[in-house]
Protein backbone atom coordinates (compact mmCIF):
# COMPACT_ATOMS: atom_id res chain seq x y z
CA UNK A 1 0.00 0.00 0.00
CA UNK A 2 1.18 3.45 -0.67
CA UNK A 3 2.03 5.96 1.60
CA UNK A 4 -0.36 8.40 -0.25
CA UNK A 5 -3.25 5.41 -0.45
CA UNK A 6 -2.52 5.72 3.79
CA UNK A 7 -2.64 9.05 4.22
CA UNK A 8 -6.17 9.18 2.62
CA UNK A 9 -7.01 6.14 4.88
CA UNK A 10 -5.82 8.20 8.06
CA UNK A 11 -7.57 11.24 7.54
CA UNK A 12 -11.10 11.72 8.25
CA UNK A 13 -11.25 14.90 6.55
CA UNK A 14 -11.46 13.55 2.77
CA UNK A 15 -13.66 11.43 3.45
CA UNK A 16 -15.93 13.65 5.37
CA UNK A 17 -15.45 15.83 1.30
CA UNK A 18 -16.16 12.56 -0.33
CA UNK A 19 -19.79 12.27 1.20
CA UNK A 20 -20.14 16.18 1.25
CA UNK A 21 -23.06 17.32 -1.73
CA UNK A 22 -21.45 19.48 -4.15
CA UNK A 23 -24.27 22.04 -4.84
CA UNK A 24 -22.37 22.90 -8.32
CA UNK A 25 -22.73 19.28 -9.65
CA UNK A 26 -26.22 18.80 -8.55
CA UNK A 27 -27.49 21.90 -10.49
CA UNK A 28 -25.17 20.94 -12.92
CA UNK A 29 -27.14 17.51 -12.83
CA UNK A 30 -30.69 18.75 -12.42
CA UNK A 31 -30.13 21.01 -15.62
CA UNK A 32 -28.82 18.04 -17.95
CA UNK A 33 -32.50 16.31 -16.37
CA UNK A 34 -33.90 19.20 -16.92
CA UNK A 35 -36.16 17.52 -20.30
CA UNK A 36 -36.99 14.72 -17.95
CA UNK A 37 -37.96 17.37 -15.57
CA UNK A 38 -40.27 19.17 -18.16
CA UNK A 39 -41.23 15.88 -20.07
CA UNK A 40 -42.30 14.74 -15.74
CA UNK A 41 -44.34 18.04 -15.74
CA UNK A 42 -46.06 18.29 -18.99
CA UNK A 43 -47.76 14.80 -18.33
CA UNK A 44 -48.63 15.04 -15.39
CA UNK A 45 -50.74 18.49 -15.99
CA UNK A 46 -52.17 16.78 -18.96
CA UNK A 47 -53.32 14.05 -16.81
CA UNK A 48 -54.54 17.11 -13.99
CA UNK A 49 -56.35 18.73 -16.82
CA UNK A 50 -57.80 15.89 -18.44
CA UNK A 51 -59.30 15.11 -14.62
CA UNK A 52 -60.40 18.47 -14.36
CA UNK A 53 -62.19 18.20 -17.82
CA UNK A 54 -63.69 14.80 -17.38
CA UNK A 55 -64.58 14.66 -13.13
CA UNK A 56 -68.47 15.26 -12.39
CA UNK A 57 -69.31 18.71 -11.85
CA UNK A 58 -71.29 19.83 -8.42
CA UNK A 59 -72.99 23.08 -8.30
CA UNK A 60 -74.30 24.12 -5.05
CA UNK A 61 -77.37 26.10 -4.50
CA UNK A 62 -77.59 27.62 -1.11
CA UNK A 63 -80.20 29.17 1.07
CA UNK A 64 -80.64 30.82 4.50
CA UNK A 65 -83.60 30.38 7.08
CA UNK A 66 -84.24 31.34 10.24
CA UNK A 67 -87.66 32.14 12.72
CA UNK A 68 -90.96 33.26 10.89
CA UNK A 69 -92.54 36.61 11.96
CA UNK A 70 -95.92 36.83 13.13
CA UNK A 71 -97.25 38.34 9.88
CA UNK A 72 -96.09 35.14 8.04
CA UNK A 73 -98.68 32.79 10.67
CA UNK A 74 -101.16 35.41 11.28
CA UNK A 75 -103.69 33.50 10.29
CA UNK A 76 -102.72 30.06 11.65
CA UNK A 77 -102.48 32.08 14.68
CA UNK A 78 -106.01 33.49 14.09
CA UNK A 79 -107.56 30.19 13.79
CA UNK A 80 -105.78 28.51 17.09
CA UNK A 81 -106.34 31.32 19.24
CA UNK A 82 -110.39 31.00 18.06
CA UNK A 83 -110.35 27.48 20.46
CA UNK A 84 -108.93 29.45 23.55
CA UNK A 85 -111.93 29.60 25.32
CA UNK A 86 -112.38 25.56 24.98
CA UNK A 87 -109.18 24.92 27.07
CA UNK A 88 -109.57 27.75 29.71
CA UNK A 89 -110.80 26.78 33.32
CA UNK A 90 -113.94 27.94 34.96
CA UNK A 91 -114.07 28.33 38.27
CA UNK A 92 -116.95 28.33 40.67
CA UNK A 93 -116.29 31.72 42.14
CA UNK A 94 -116.92 33.25 38.23
CA UNK A 95 -113.10 33.60 37.73
CA UNK A 96 -111.31 32.17 34.32
CA UNK A 97 -107.76 30.38 34.42
CA UNK A 98 -106.63 31.35 30.79
CA UNK A 99 -105.25 28.40 29.82
CA UNK A 100 -101.65 28.37 27.89
CA UNK A 101 -102.08 24.73 26.40
CA UNK A 102 -102.43 26.25 22.44
CA UNK A 103 -100.34 28.93 22.76
CA UNK A 104 -96.69 26.53 22.12
CA UNK A 105 -98.66 25.94 18.90
CA UNK A 106 -98.32 28.97 17.45
CA UNK A 107 -94.50 30.00 18.98
CA UNK A 108 -91.93 30.58 15.94
CA UNK A 109 -89.69 28.42 17.30
CA UNK A 110 -91.82 25.37 17.35
CA UNK A 111 -92.92 26.17 13.80
CA UNK A 112 -89.24 26.24 12.67
CA UNK A 113 -88.52 23.32 14.36
CA UNK A 114 -91.25 21.36 12.37
CA UNK A 115 -89.77 23.09 9.16
CA UNK A 116 -86.35 21.92 9.98
CA UNK A 117 -86.98 18.26 11.07
CA UNK A 118 -89.25 17.92 7.96
CA UNK A 119 -86.18 19.18 6.33
CA UNK A 120 -83.63 16.85 7.16
CA UNK A 121 -86.45 13.74 7.31
CA UNK A 122 -85.01 10.81 5.17
CA UNK A 123 -88.68 9.83 4.42
CA UNK A 124 -89.11 13.08 2.60
CA UNK A 125 -85.99 13.06 0.53
CA UNK A 126 -86.37 9.61 -0.38
CA UNK A 127 -90.19 10.94 -1.47
CA UNK A 128 -88.95 14.00 -3.38
CA UNK A 129 -85.89 12.31 -4.77
CA UNK A 130 -88.77 10.17 -6.62
CA UNK A 131 -89.74 13.01 -8.79
CA UNK A 132 -85.62 14.03 -10.09
CA UNK A 133 -84.76 12.63 -13.35
CA UNK A 134 -80.96 12.66 -12.74
CA UNK A 135 -81.74 10.48 -9.47
CA UNK A 136 -84.34 8.09 -11.09
CA UNK A 137 -81.38 7.89 -14.15
CA UNK A 138 -78.84 6.75 -11.55
CA UNK A 139 -81.53 4.60 -9.95
CA UNK A 140 -82.21 2.90 -13.79
CA UNK A 141 -78.39 2.50 -14.12
CA UNK A 142 -77.90 0.81 -11.28
CA UNK A 143 -80.56 -2.02 -11.80
CA UNK A 144 -79.97 -2.22 -14.98
CA UNK A 145 -75.54 -3.48 -13.74
CA UNK A 146 -76.91 -5.19 -11.23
CA UNK A 147 -79.68 -7.86 -12.65
CA UNK A 148 -79.06 -11.11 -12.01
CA UNK A 149 -76.45 -10.36 -8.85
CA UNK A 150 -76.67 -11.68 -5.48
CA UNK A 151 -80.12 -9.84 -3.61
CA UNK A 152 -77.30 -7.96 -0.66
CA UNK A 153 -75.26 -6.72 -3.39
CA UNK A 154 -78.13 -4.76 -5.07
CA UNK A 155 -79.42 -3.66 -1.52
CA UNK A 156 -75.88 -2.38 -0.69
CA UNK A 157 -75.42 -0.18 -4.04
CA UNK A 158 -79.12 0.89 -3.56
CA UNK A 159 -78.21 1.72 0.05
CA UNK A 160 -74.93 3.73 -1.37
CA UNK A 161 -76.95 5.51 -3.61
CA UNK A 162 -79.40 6.78 -1.70
CA UNK A 163 -76.73 7.79 0.79
CA UNK A 164 -74.77 9.82 -1.54
CA UNK A 165 -78.78 11.68 -2.56
CA UNK A 166 -79.13 12.36 0.97
CA UNK A 167 -76.28 14.78 1.15
CA UNK A 168 -77.30 16.38 -1.73
CA UNK A 169 -79.70 18.20 0.67
CA UNK A 170 -78.42 19.51 3.79
CA UNK A 171 -79.23 21.67 6.79
CA UNK A 172 -76.71 22.75 9.11
CA UNK A 173 -77.20 24.97 12.06
CA UNK A 174 -75.43 28.33 13.23
CA UNK A 175 -75.06 27.80 16.96
CA UNK A 176 -74.74 31.39 17.70
CA UNK A 177 -77.67 32.67 16.02
CA UNK A 178 -80.06 29.61 15.61
CA UNK A 179 -80.48 30.26 11.84
CA UNK A 180 -79.44 27.47 9.61
CA UNK A 181 -78.26 26.87 5.97
CA UNK A 182 -79.93 25.17 3.19
CA UNK A 183 -77.82 23.39 0.67
CA UNK A 184 -78.46 21.26 -2.53
CA UNK A 185 -75.69 20.22 -4.70
CA UNK A 186 -76.76 18.82 -8.72
CA UNK A 187 -74.27 18.68 -11.62
CA UNK A 188 -75.13 21.90 -12.90
CA UNK A 189 -76.40 25.32 -11.83
CA UNK A 190 -80.09 25.22 -13.26
CA UNK A 191 -80.82 21.68 -12.10
CA UNK A 192 -79.01 22.96 -8.27
CA UNK A 193 -81.09 26.11 -8.29
CA UNK A 194 -84.39 23.68 -8.72
CA UNK A 195 -83.60 20.74 -6.88
CA UNK A 196 -83.02 23.73 -3.61
CA UNK A 197 -85.98 25.83 -4.47
CA UNK A 198 -88.48 22.57 -4.75
CA UNK A 199 -87.31 20.60 -2.03
CA UNK A 200 -87.89 23.94 0.18
CA UNK A 201 -91.31 24.57 -1.03
CA UNK A 202 -91.77 20.58 -0.61
CA UNK A 203 -90.81 20.79 3.08
CA UNK A 204 -92.80 24.03 3.69
CA UNK A 205 -95.63 21.97 2.85
CA UNK A 206 -94.78 19.11 4.89
CA UNK A 207 -93.93 21.54 7.65
CA UNK A 208 -97.92 23.87 7.13
CA UNK A 209 -99.57 20.34 7.43
CA UNK A 210 -97.74 18.81 10.51
CA UNK A 211 -98.69 21.85 12.04
CA UNK A 212 -102.19 22.01 11.60
CA UNK A 213 -102.36 17.98 12.27
CA UNK A 214 -100.94 18.79 15.79
CA UNK A 215 -103.25 21.47 16.59
CA UNK A 216 -106.07 19.13 15.58
CA UNK A 217 -105.04 15.91 17.44
CA UNK A 218 -104.69 18.18 20.86
CA UNK A 219 -108.74 19.45 19.66
CA UNK A 220 -109.66 16.02 19.37
CA UNK A 221 -108.36 15.20 22.55
CA UNK A 222 -110.08 18.16 24.26
CA UNK A 223 -113.53 16.93 22.36
CA UNK A 224 -112.66 13.55 24.08
CA UNK A 225 -112.33 14.93 27.32
CA UNK A 226 -115.40 17.03 26.99
CA UNK A 227 -117.71 14.54 25.76
CA UNK A 228 -116.37 11.41 29.05
CA UNK A 229 -116.91 14.82 31.44
CA UNK A 230 -120.29 15.38 29.90
CA UNK A 231 -121.29 12.13 30.51
CA UNK A 232 -119.94 12.00 33.63
CA UNK A 233 -121.64 15.00 34.98
CA UNK A 234 -124.86 14.07 33.47
CA UNK A 235 -125.04 10.47 34.88
CA UNK A 236 -124.15 12.40 38.69
CA UNK A 237 -126.95 15.16 37.29
CA UNK A 238 -129.53 12.43 36.85
CA UNK A 239 -128.65 10.35 39.95
CA UNK A 240 -129.15 13.86 42.14
CA UNK A 241 -132.27 14.01 40.31
CA UNK A 242 -133.66 11.06 41.22
CA UNK A 243 -132.60 11.21 44.56
CA UNK A 244 -134.18 14.39 45.03
CA UNK A 245 -137.25 13.05 43.62
CA UNK A 246 -137.76 9.87 45.34
CA UNK A 247 -137.06 12.52 49.18
CA UNK A 248 -139.47 15.02 47.65
CA UNK A 249 -141.93 12.05 46.88
CA UNK A 250 -141.34 10.52 50.20
CA UNK A 251 -141.98 14.08 52.27
CA UNK A 252 -145.34 14.51 50.18
CA UNK A 253 -146.88 11.42 51.45
CA UNK A 254 -145.48 12.13 55.71
CA UNK A 255 -146.73 15.83 55.20
CA UNK A 256 -150.14 14.38 53.31
CA UNK A 257 -150.57 11.88 56.19
CA UNK A 258 -149.70 14.23 59.08
CA UNK A 259 -152.09 16.53 57.49
CA UNK A 260 -149.75 19.62 56.75
CA UNK A 261 -150.75 21.15 53.80
CA UNK A 262 -149.00 24.77 53.88
CA UNK A 263 -145.36 25.64 55.65
CA UNK A 264 -145.17 25.59 58.86
CA UNK A 265 -141.90 27.46 60.65
CA UNK A 266 -142.13 25.35 64.03
CA UNK A 267 -141.14 21.97 61.91
CA UNK A 268 -137.67 20.67 62.09
CA UNK A 269 -135.77 21.36 58.60
CA UNK A 270 -132.89 18.48 59.63
CA UNK A 271 -134.88 15.74 58.87
CA UNK A 272 -134.15 13.46 56.37
CA UNK A 273 -137.51 14.44 54.84
CA UNK A 274 -138.16 17.95 54.99
CA UNK A 275 -142.12 18.15 55.54
CA UNK A 276 -142.04 21.77 56.62
CA UNK A 277 -142.80 23.05 53.40
CA UNK A 278 -146.17 21.87 53.12
CA UNK A 279 -147.73 18.80 50.99
CA UNK A 280 -149.18 21.45 48.52
CA UNK A 281 -145.29 22.72 48.28
CA UNK A 282 -144.06 18.88 48.35
CA UNK A 283 -146.72 18.10 45.48
CA UNK A 284 -145.21 21.18 42.98
CA UNK A 285 -142.11 19.98 43.57
CA UNK A 286 -142.36 16.28 42.70
CA UNK A 287 -144.14 17.62 39.21
CA UNK A 288 -141.05 20.22 38.77
CA UNK A 289 -138.91 17.46 39.25
CA UNK A 290 -140.61 14.92 36.82
CA UNK A 291 -140.90 17.55 34.30
CA UNK A 292 -137.41 18.42 34.87
CA UNK A 293 -134.96 18.16 31.54
CA UNK A 294 -132.26 21.11 32.01
CA UNK A 295 -129.47 18.61 34.14
CA UNK A 296 -127.07 21.90 34.81
CA UNK A 297 -129.62 23.24 37.28
CA UNK A 298 -128.76 20.28 39.25
CA UNK A 299 -124.83 19.86 38.01
CA UNK A 300 -123.93 23.53 36.78
CA UNK A 301 -120.67 22.18 35.56
CA UNK A 302 -122.68 20.97 32.40
CA UNK A 303 -123.20 24.41 31.81
CA UNK A 304 -119.82 25.29 31.20
CA UNK A 305 -119.03 21.78 29.46
CA UNK A 306 -121.98 22.25 27.07
CA UNK A 307 -121.10 25.87 26.18
CA UNK A 308 -117.52 24.25 25.27
CA UNK A 309 -119.00 21.38 23.04
CA UNK A 310 -121.32 23.95 21.41
CA UNK A 311 -117.94 25.92 20.78
CA UNK A 312 -116.23 23.23 19.36
CA UNK A 313 -118.73 22.36 17.10
CA UNK A 314 -119.49 25.87 15.63
CA UNK A 315 -115.33 26.06 15.16
CA UNK A 316 -113.76 24.41 12.32
CA UNK A 317 -110.26 23.71 11.45
CA UNK A 318 -109.18 24.52 7.85
CA UNK A 319 -106.49 21.91 6.43
CA UNK A 320 -106.18 25.12 3.88
CA UNK A 321 -105.05 27.87 5.67
CA UNK A 322 -101.44 29.28 4.57
CA UNK A 323 -98.88 30.37 6.69
CA UNK A 324 -95.12 29.74 6.77
CA UNK A 325 -92.72 28.39 9.03
CA UNK A 326 -89.94 29.75 8.04
CA UNK A 327 -88.16 33.13 6.74
CA UNK A 328 -85.25 33.33 4.17
CA UNK A 329 -82.43 35.50 5.36
CA UNK A 330 -80.54 34.93 1.87
CA UNK A 331 -82.95 33.47 -0.85
CA UNK A 332 -81.64 30.74 -3.22
CA UNK A 333 -80.10 32.19 -5.99
CA UNK A 334 -78.43 30.15 -8.96
CA UNK A 335 -74.57 29.64 -8.43
CA UNK A 336 -72.31 31.01 -10.38
CA UNK A 337 -69.20 29.32 -10.45
CA UNK A 338 -68.74 25.07 -9.92
CA UNK A 339 -68.16 24.20 -6.19
CA UNK A 340 -65.96 21.12 -7.95
CA UNK A 341 -63.74 20.32 -9.13
CA UNK A 342 -61.62 23.39 -9.24
CA UNK A 343 -59.91 23.09 -12.57
CA UNK A 344 -57.30 25.88 -11.98
CA UNK A 345 -56.28 24.45 -8.49
CA UNK A 346 -55.87 21.01 -10.17
CA UNK A 347 -53.72 21.88 -12.87
CA UNK A 348 -51.80 23.86 -10.66
CA UNK A 349 -51.50 20.89 -8.31
CA UNK A 350 -50.58 19.07 -11.31
CA UNK A 351 -47.90 21.16 -12.30
CA UNK A 352 -46.22 21.65 -9.09
CA UNK A 353 -46.41 17.43 -8.93
CA UNK A 354 -44.80 16.85 -12.09
CA UNK A 355 -42.05 19.36 -11.19
CA UNK A 356 -41.64 17.41 -8.29
CA UNK A 357 -41.49 14.25 -9.47
CA UNK A 358 -38.97 14.84 -12.37
CA UNK A 359 -36.60 16.82 -9.91
CA UNK A 360 -37.44 13.55 -7.80
CA UNK A 361 -36.27 10.99 -10.89
CA UNK A 362 -33.22 13.53 -11.60
CA UNK A 363 -31.74 13.37 -8.13
CA UNK A 364 -32.18 9.87 -8.02
CA UNK A 365 -30.12 8.89 -10.99
CA UNK A 366 -27.65 11.35 -9.85
CA UNK A 367 -27.16 9.45 -6.68
CA UNK A 368 -26.97 6.35 -8.57
CA UNK A 369 -24.55 7.50 -10.93
CA UNK A 370 -22.84 8.96 -8.46
CA UNK A 371 -22.19 5.41 -6.33
CA UNK A 372 -21.31 4.44 -10.09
Amino acid sequence: MSTSELSNQGNPTNRLNDDEIDLKELFIALWKGKWVIIATTIICAAVAVAYALTAKQVWTTKAVITYPQVKDFADYQQMVSGFQPVFDVYQESGSILVSNKLDNLYAPQTLFNIYVQQFELQANKIAYMASNAEFQRELSLLQTGTEGGAEEEIRDRKSSLYSAWYSKLTAVVEKTSGRYTLKAQLSNANDSYAFLTGYVDFVAEKARSIAIDNFSSIVSCKRSEIVQQKALFTDQAKGSLFNERVQAQYALEIATAAGIDKPQQNLNNEDLFVINIGANALAAKVKVLDNLTELSIIEPKLHQLNAKFDLLKNLTISPDVEFKTFQFIESPEKPISRTSPKRSHIAILGVLLGGMLGTVIVLIRYAFAKKD
